[in-house]
């Protein structure tokens, strides 16, 4: 914090010190609730689960498998297409879980783009205009999360002051 002889500056800093320490916070809890919420939805979704079918992942796939700017991702994934289902949809509980509670905030946010990037190359590739598909905003969305982790309201920074309470500081 800057000191000075006036209090209202001080004061102003103070203000602007916490808002930039809270600014990645409103963030975080959106991604992680929202990824929490698509895993948990095709957990549930009962076609979402099956190779082929009205709403199931295969038929999904197959569907795009052609537009998408990787048809050999997508043809890896068909090998398998519940198992990729499941894959996903844990994937996305794990980022949304550690993003929300920040725990390994990086890695989980890392995980979330790494996700948001095969979404977008495979699903939302065809999009037209490419603004309308939604997994490269997402992508983008996650990456001050991966460079600036979660310094606030986090299981790592509870585990980072105990490191530091303790002698063991990290460098």
């Amino acid at each position: 914090m800057r000191t000075d002889t006036h209090s209202g500056y001080a004061r102003r800093n103070d203000w602007r010190d916490t808002a930039t320490r809270y600014a990645l916070l409103p963030l975080r809890i959106f991604l992680g609730v929202t990824f929490i919420y698509a895993g948990l939805d095709k957990l549930t979704d009962s076609a979402f689960m099956k190779e082929s079918g009205p709403g199931s992942i295969g038929d999904q796939m197959r569907n795009i498998r052609d537009i998408s700017a990787i048809p050999e991702l997508v043809d890896l994934a068909l090998k398998s297409p519940v198992g990729f289902g499941y894959a996903i949809a844990l994937g996305e509980l794990a980022v949304g879980i550690g993003t929300l509670i920040g725990l390994l905030a990086r890695i989980a946010a890392l995980g979330g783009a790494l996700i948001s990037l095969s979404l977008w190359l495979t699903m939302s590739w065809s999009a037209e205009p490419y603004y309308y598909g939604n997994d490269l905003a997402y992508l983008m969305a996650w990456l001050p999360l991966v460079l600036a982790g979660a310094s606030v309201l986090s299981v790592d920074a509870w585990l980072a002051q105990r490191r530091e309470a303790s002698g063991l500081r990290l460098r």
